[in-house]
């Protein structure tokens, strides 16, 4: 039973993750109650510090086990779905996270009568060609089917200190003697700061955004994907050739290389590449955005120097040491 007493106990599952520990951080500094569901919780230990004693709780759930997810929400207020994936490995594939798994979380959710809001990804639509965008939209269908006052949130590409993007390049750069523009890197993209969206997702759980509605959330600037490299080459202090990659290039290469740890990328991910990623005219229009919220987006020039720092030639500066660590 609910105690209208106590603070309300929100679920979150993929607390762990890149956004998931930004989310855990906004909702313990406003005195929620926070259960981590998470298929490792002897690897999420890290988060216990973030909260007082007994105000974070690590939880076993699965998306793929029904039964693991209602017990994770059982006793729950509100229940926040954070997991996705990029990449497919082993049995954690795109329809069993994104649709059979997303929908099981909003059928728990309506078993315990809690709020859900849900993360999907702008780009999200049933007739995408790439799996990762099509499974994301069906997965919102499923979410909208189940609790039409759900509320999903779309960012675009999240940046921040534990990103895949500009990590991954930055990595790169240091022995690759050219980086790659997928497509010819004219995709648009507007790059949202990882604190900007847990902020967000804390205001759907203080019951200050619109219920049944779909928030894009972007950065204030759009760039293509060239600017972002060099964006990300003039911070590291490199110089390195940009080469196009043309589509079918890029495929091919992803088709070749996409099936191994941490590759480069996948077949998959050039198909998302085909699209820009940028918040819609109608999101705007109907103020379903960051600025939407009451919240006014982190430009990247802010934080990634406090990361890509990193990526510099030894000598110029130290590395600054991962916060997990």
């Amino acid at each position: 039973m609910k105690i209208s007493d106590t603070p309300k106990l929100v679920t979150i599952f993929g607390g762990s993750g890149f956004v998931g520990r930004y989310v855990v951080r906004a909702l313990v500094n406003r005195g929620y109650r926070v259960r981590v569901a998470v298929r490792r919780p002897d690897l999420a230990g890290f988060l216990q510090p973030i909260g007082n004693v007994g105000q974070i709780q690590l939880v076993q759930a699965n998306l793929r086990y029904r039964k693991s997810i209602d017990a994770a929400v059982k006793g729950s207020d509100i229940v926040i779905n954070l997991v996705g994936i990029l990449t497919e490995s082993g049995r954690q594939k795109f329809d069993a996270v994104h649709v059979f798994g997303a929908r099981a979380v909003a059928e728990a959710a309506r078993a315990e009568k809690a709020k859900l809001i849900h993360m999907s990804a702008i780009g999200a639509d049933l007739e995408s060609t790439s799996e990762y965008c099509e499974t994301k939209g069906n997965g919102e269908k499923g979410v909208r089917a189940v609790l039409k006052d759900a509320i999903i949130m779309r960012p675009s590409m999240v940046f921040g200190q534990e990103d895949d993007f500009f990590n991954r390049f930055g990595a790169m750069a240091r022995f690759a003697p050219a980086l790659p523009l997928i497509g010819g890197g004219a995709t648009k993209i507007q790059p949202v700061y990882v604190g900007d969206v847990a902020e967000a997702i804390a205001l759907g759980v203080d019951g200050k955004l619109q219920s049944g509605k779909t928030y894009e959330l972007g950065g204030p600037q759009v760039q293509t994907f060239r600017e972002c490299l060099e964006l990300l080459l003039k911070e590291i202090g490199r110089k390195k050739m940009l080469v196009s990659l043309p589509w079918f290039i890029a495929s091919m290469v992803g088709k070749a290389l996409g099936w191994l740890p941490g590759a480069p990328i996948t077949s998959d991910q050039v198909e998302m590449l085909k699209t820009d990623n940028v918040v819609s005219e109608a999101a705007v229009k109907q103020k379903r955005t960051l600025e939407g919220t009451g919240l006014q987006p982190t430009p990247m020039a802010v934080i990634l120097p406090s990361y890509l720092v990193q990526y510099r030639p030894h000598g110029q500066f130290t590395k600054i040491a991962d916060e997990s660590e």
